[in-house]
């Protein structure tokens, strides 16, 4: 009778013990699958604010706080652009000084929490860079999805897609750029962003299901004049450029894909993710497997969409080597396999999603040489 009694209460522990873990491992997942777009990802650091003067503002030092380049500065209610850093400046050994290029929302003030984030711009291509444009509808498979529309005179239009982290406002970082070049811009919201449909299980798929809000913009593109377009991703928006040019039924207008930092590995991604938020990396696995299970993410599918062989038009890969979330080395190895196909372009210092914020004129030039010939 000992024995029964002493095995069941072995089996009772093992079981809670797994009940805690696939709990833990569940609420890890969320870190992952259910970032909210314009807010912070968990790898981003909350900085603080020591002071700003003039033309320059005091920050935490911390490795992101020392990414070279421009970039947004967001908090709670506040938003600025920041440019280089200014070693010469007086700050502590716990501060870095940057140039303040502007306040664009709010007021920074000593103590504000904020972070880093690729979009320089915020609001609208009219209001934020003058641009005309025109707030459009596009037909998707869940309900309308909210776009800009910068007109141009060529038939090669863009589309912008944003990822993990960002709103289509990322997308006007380089819409001067193209503007200039007389190419028509259509810059998309998608599935879970604000103004768009709500996914039905209100979680992010990592591209696996959004990139068919992807294929309803191109849809669009060509109903309203596109004959061709180039898709330009970011993060899983790539992602979601990759599965579209493969997968879409009107791929034939597709000429080519730009990837900024494109995840091409969900399960690297769901570990960064999930590790931000302080995970044990004993729960990490579980997390892992609790996330491709809530959002239906299998391995096989990931890798046919990057799939070297299924790449059939000139494809541009802006990486590097310091992204913590997508492994530069899975571009890395996608260029390698189709050196007839694809350019990479490799960005040394830069996070997630932020290639051109590092050296906006390098960035704007490759751009240039790549779509020159499809214009």
């Amino acid at each position: 009778m000992r024995t029964v009694k002493a095995a069941a209460a072995v089996v009772t522990a093992a079981l809670a013990v797994v009940a805690v873990a696939v709990a833990a491992g569940r609420r890890a997942s969320s870190a992952a699958l259910k970032a909210s777009p314009g807010r912070p990802l968990a790898t981003e650091p909350r900085l603080t604010v020591h002071g700003t003067a003039d033309d320059r503002i005091t920050l935490t030092r911390d490795l992101a706080s020392l990414y070279p380049g421009v970039y947004g500065l967001a908090g709670d209610g506040s938003h600025a652009v920041v440019g280089d850093i200014l070693e010469s400046a007086p700050h502590t050994a716990d501060t870095v000084v940057r140039r303040l290029e502007r306040v664009t929302h709010g007021t920074l003030q000593p103590g504000d929490k904020v972070w880093l984030t690729p979009n320089v711009h915020i609001g609208d291509p009219s209001s934020a860079l003058g641009l005309d444009h025109a707030d459009i509808d596009v037909p998707g498979e869940l309900g309308p999805l909210p776009a800009w529309f910068v007109p141009g005179y060529r038939d090669t239009w863009v589309i912008m897609v944003h990822g993990l982290g960002t709103t289509r406002e990322l997308a006007m970082n380089v819409m001067e750029f193209l503007h200039r070049r007389r190419l028509p811009v259509l810059a998309l919201s998608y599935r879970g962003d604000l103004g768009a449909p709500r996914p039905p299980d209100g979680l992010s798929h990592l591209g696996e299901t959004e990139w068919r809000d992807l294929d309803a913009a191109i849809r669009y593109a060509v109903r309203y004049g596109a004959r061709r377009v180039v898709l330009h991703g970011w993060s899983t928006g790539a992602t979601m450029a990759l599965r579209a040019a493969a997968d879409s039924p009107v791929r034939d207008r597709v000429a080519g894909l730009i990837l900024d930092s494109p995840v091409l590995g969900w399960e690297a991604t769901l570990r960064a993710l999930a590790a931000a938020r302080h995970m044990p990396g004993a729960v990490l696995p579980l997390a892992v497997r609790a996330a491709q299970g809530r959002a239906g993410l299998h391995a096989d599918q990931l890798a046919e969409t990057a799939d070297p062989a299924r790449l059939t038009v000139p494809t541009l890969i802006i990486h590097g080597p310091d992204d913590t979330v997508a492994p530069w080395e899975l571009s890395q190895r996608l260029a390698a396999a189709r050196p007839d196909r694809v350019a990479l372009h490799t960005v040394p210092n830069a996070p997630h999603g932020a290639m051109w914020n590092v050296d906006p004129k390098e960035y704007e030039e490759r751009l240039r040489r790549f779509l020159t010939p499809l214009m």
